[in-house]
């Protein structure tokens, strides 16, 4: 996870907390989901496959969701400028 080098250290300590954060989200959410027997020290096939499709669906809305917030704070840029204009300049 290589940080921009304007990036502070204390902004690229909160971005890590933040991964550590998700990835620990995921983790619990996914375990919860999929494991359910404690008698045997490996993954079973159908475990193993329910965690891998756990995280590509919660990793999939997540980008949905970041990408959804982006085009929504463009929108709301754009029109927080055209109200600027259109105050700045009496018709």
């Amino acid at each position: 996870m290589a940080a921009p080098p304007e990036m502070s250290e204390a902004d690229q300590i909160k971005t890590f907390k933040d991964f550590l954060v998700q990835y620990n989200k995921l983790s619990e959410l996914c375990f919860n989901d999929c494991i359910h027997d404690f008698t045997s020290r490996t993954l079973r096939p159908t475990e193993e496959k329910c965690t891998l499709n756990c995280m590509e669906k919660y990793l999939r809305m997540n980008q949905r969701v970041s990408q959804r917030f982006h085009e929504f704070q463009m929108i709301a840029n754009e029109n927080m400028l055209a109200l600027a204009q259109k105050s700045g300049n009496p018709s």
